[in-house]
């Protein structure tokens, strides 16, 4: 099959997700990416800047089986700026991210149009497909309780419509070498997240307070992304845990990514939202023992295992739970690594299923046009 892509947002985990399948594909892709910033304005003039781009590609030979693209794009707009003469493909949509439950510092500052593009687009495409079901379920429970305010005409079927498009299509992770036997040391906790608001840091670091308070052993390692705006615990963390920081701050390529999730004995979220937790499976992947609030999609990327159903992964999201965790963590440290199966997420498990998934989609639509 010949696929088109449209991307955006080519940056990040939409990058990520779109690099690792092409490249293990059986199908011939085409890519049409925009750059990763600023990305009210991509979401607003790339229905006009892509269609324009395929306009050039289709005069001039290139020819496609479906299209594939992210929530990033108004597909609905987008197929309606394409020339007469470009024929409708069937396409799918990947949703990362959804603009009507991406977190926002105050209520007031959700601009609903976004989460109004996003139904369109879904409205408008073939396939939806979903992270995880916990992202699906609460963005249409989302989308449903926004139309209802909505003065008359408010498309009481439109969720339903969507959820009947819907599959669950989780990324994939790279596989990792088996860990070896754990080195003796104090224990080597991983906070791993964006350095935002709803990755709630400042409930991680009053547990690992608890922990030094308790007179716990451990070294530290917490990175992730930076944007303008860092909440203020990480500047106080900084200089109270210094001594026993081991990484700080954004690993700037993959292979430190990698060797911090390979290094680390327990990985920790204190996530508030999550639409998936790709960083979680991969540290999981790596080897490290997952400690995981009880909420978002968290139970589902267990539930492939007796994992789901038992505590010792998960917390009450409180920081004396946390704490507690790690402090019988680290007087027992026989309990890791905690060794889950995590090989559903692997590429090469995903990338065939997901190519078959796309495959019947074009192949279905095509035997409509012929039955009409």
């Amino acid at each position: 099959m010949r696929i088109l892509a449209l991307e955006p947002y080519y940056g990040g985990s939409h990058r990520a997700f779109l690099d690792g399948w092409v490249s293990r594909s059986r199908h011939d892709w085409t890519l049409l990416t925009l750059p990763a910033y600023r990305w009210k304005w991509r979401m607003r003039h790339a229905p006009i800047t892509l269609a324009g781009e395929v306009a050039i590609r289709h005069r001039d030979g290139e020819r496609w089986d479906a299209v594939f693209c992210s929530d990033m794009l108004n597909l609905a707009e987008w197929r309606g700026l394409l020339p007469a003469d470009v024929p409708r493909l069937p396409a799918v949509v990947y949703f990362h991210e959804n603009q009507l439950t991406y977190p926002t510092k105050h209520h007031d500052e959700r601009d609903v149009h976004f989460g109004f593009c996003n139904m369109l687009t879904a409205l408008s495409a073939e396939a939806v497909w979903w992270n995880s079901a916990f992202h699906r379920d609460e963005m249409l429970a989302a989308l449903a309780e926004l139309l209802a305010r909505m003065p008359g005409y408010n498309l009481p079927d439109v969720p339903d419509r969507i959820r009947e498009r819907s599959s669950i299509q989780p990324p994939g992770v790279d596989e990792f070498p088996p860990r070896g036997p754990r080195s003796p040391g104090p224990l080597r906790i991983l906070w791993a997240a964006r350095w935002e608001f709803d990755k709630d840091p400042e409930t991680f670091f009053a547990a690992i307070r608890l922990l030094a308070g308790r007179g716990v052993d451990f070294r530290l390692s917490v990175i992730g992304e930076s944007f303008r705006e860092v909440p203020e615990v990480f500047a106080q963390a900084k200089e109270e845990f210094a001594a026993s920081i081991d990484r700080w701050g954004y690993q700037s390529s993959r292979a430190d990514y990698e060797a911090a999730l390979s290094e680390c004995d327990v990985f920790v979220s204190t996530a508030q939202h999550e639409f998936f937790g790709i960083t979680a499976v991969e540290a999981i992947t790596a080897g490290a023992y997952p400690l995981l609030p009880r909420r978002l999609a968290y139970p589902e990327l267990l539930a492939a295992s007796d994992a789901n159903s038992r505590d010792e992964y998960f917390y009450d999201g409180t920081a004396e739970s946390l704490a507690k965790r790690l402090e019988q963590l680290a007087i027992s440290p026989e309990q890791l690594p905690a060794d889950l199966p995590m090989q559903r997420f692997h590429w090469s498990r995903r990338v065939p299923k997901m190519d078959e998934a796309i495959e019947r989609i074009a192949e279905d639509r095509h035997s409509e046009r012929q039955n009409d």
